[in-house]
């Protein structure tokens, strides 16, 4: 990938019980829409908020190592996307750890812009997130 490269990363989390068997999903693309890569992991049992964060941290990890600098990351968690804006403070002890790194590797991008979106617009990461329940594996390259 060019430095200067930017990608559009869809993320999802899933828990089935909530704290339940939990998994996240990425699927980031070029701003023209072609496929880069689609990863998801198994988390064992965890909260919805903890595998929302988990999609976000591996998502950013995963593009740092690609040589990404610019990203457009999409969610359709709003609590997610608010407290890493700063707009809900991180009270949860468990999210706490995950909203460093993720806030630490998201201070090493050029520009991450992080937007809100319906769960409609976020069919992929979520196929993915289901797909780490489903096959109780992961794919993180």
């Amino acid at each position: 990938m060019s430095a200067g490269a930017s990608l559009r990363i869809h993320v999802d989390g899933a828990s089935r019980g909530n704290p339940g068997d939990a998994g996240f999903g990425v699927h980031a693309s070029r701003p023209d829409g072609t496929t880069v890569a689609e990863l998801y992991g198994h988390l064992g049992r965890a909260t919805n908020n903890v595998a929302e964060y988990q999609g976000l941290v591996h998502a950013l990890r995963w593009a740092l190592a690609q040589g990404a600098r610019r990203l457009e990351i999409f969610s359709d968690s709003e609590l997610l996307v608010r407290q890493m804006a700063g707009r809900y403070r991180v009270k949860n002890p468990r999210l706490q750890p995950l909203y460093r790194e993720a806030s630490a590797l998201v201070a090493r991008f050029e520009h991450v812009r992080l937007q809100h979106v319906p769960r409609e617009q976020n069919k992929e990461a979520d196929a993915l997130a289901n797909r780490a329940l489903d096959e109780q594996a992961s794919k993180l390259e």
